[in-house]
């Protein structure tokens, strides 16, 4: 269903992968801000969701709340993947987390050719295989035994992770609201997190905690979605959109750095420098191709 805003980009001649990008730079602050609260969890993701799912619907309202299979079933991974990651979080390290859960395009690329019969294409797996392998920079000698249950619930988002970018892609959500699996995947964190959160505030919260998750929710959840799935409206494929989603846990520890000081290894800082650079590259590489089949010379990045 087509809304003035997808005209609106159009015209501007904004490239999805760009909004994809946008969107993993506002996820990537994520980590910070779930550490930094003193909430649990459970109890976390109740406020996050809630002004998460509010902001979503509020813009996409004219789009209506309709739901199919597909979005149900999209709907129920995009919760999983919200709790098992803030879960995460909490008991391992941000950047194993994060890194954990962007084994995803590893599990897309097997699978979307299988999903919707697409050639498999070599520059693909040239460019996860890069990212992949700067990632396992990030963790030299760091990958303890006591973070195993972090790093399990981490890998188990990283699989719906996959699976939602693979369904959100479905030609049967696009009958829908497309931030239908956001708006209702909120809601039944809302729903599972409640009991947890209503202790909270029993104890009390603090203001600080309420400042975060306001920004958790409306800003690093509801805003990047949005821009999110209006990448995904306008045809960007679904490994495209996560490959550039490894800005994210690049981005992930130089937040750190900068709010709490924390230096990242030099082994970190070359991996990050081989992602940005395949990222980068993947971008120019589809801009330009897209560009080219579109007939829109604008597109194509001048040398």
């Amino acid at each position: 269903m087509a809304d003035h805003r997808d005209s609106l980009i159009k015209k501007a001649g904004v490239s999805p992968l760009l909004l994809v990008f946008g969107a993993a730079v506002l996820w990537s602050t994520g980590g910070l801000f779930i550490k930094a609260t003193s909430l649990s969890a459970f109890e976390l993701s109740f406020g996050r969701s809630l002004l998460a799912a509010i902001t979503i619907a509020i813009v996409t309202r004219r789009e209506g709340f309709g739901l199919n299979l597909v979005s149900v079933v999209t709907s129920i991974l995009y919760a999983a993947l919200l709790i098992l990651f803030v879960a995460a979080t909490k008991l391992t390290t941000a950047a194993n987390a994060i890194f954990l859960q962007y084994t995803a395009p590893v599990y897309v690329l097997i699978l979307e050719p299988l999903f919707y019969k697409e050639r498999f294409r070599r520059r693909d797996l040239i460019t996860v295989a890069a990212c992949v392998g700067g990632m396992a920079l990030f963790f030299v000698g760091k990958l303890r035994p006591q973070d195993v249950n972090g790093n399990l619930l981490a890998l188990a988002s990283g699989v719906c992770f996959a699976l939602f970018f693979l369904l959100l892609r479905h030609s049967r959500a696009r009958n829908v609201n497309r931030a239908s699996a956001a708006i209702y995947g909120n809601l039944i964190v809302v729903l599972i997190c409640a009991p947890a959160f209503l202790g909270a505030a029993r104890r009390g919260i603090g203001a600080s905690d309420l400042a975060r998750i306001s920004y958790l929710g409306i800003i690093q959840i509801g805003c990047a979605y949005l821009l999110f799935t209006l990448a995904m409206a306008r045809g960007l494929r679904s490994l495209d959109a996560s490959i550039v989603g490894y800005i994210e846990p690049v981005l992930n520890p130089i937040w750190v750095f900068l709010f709490i000081g924390e230096r990242p290894s030099g082994w970190a800082i070359l991996g990050g420098a081989i992602i940005i650079a395949s990222v980068i590259a993947h971008m120019l590489i589809e801009t330009r191709l897209r560009g080219a089949e579109n007939g829109r010379p604008d597109l194509i990045p001048h040398e």
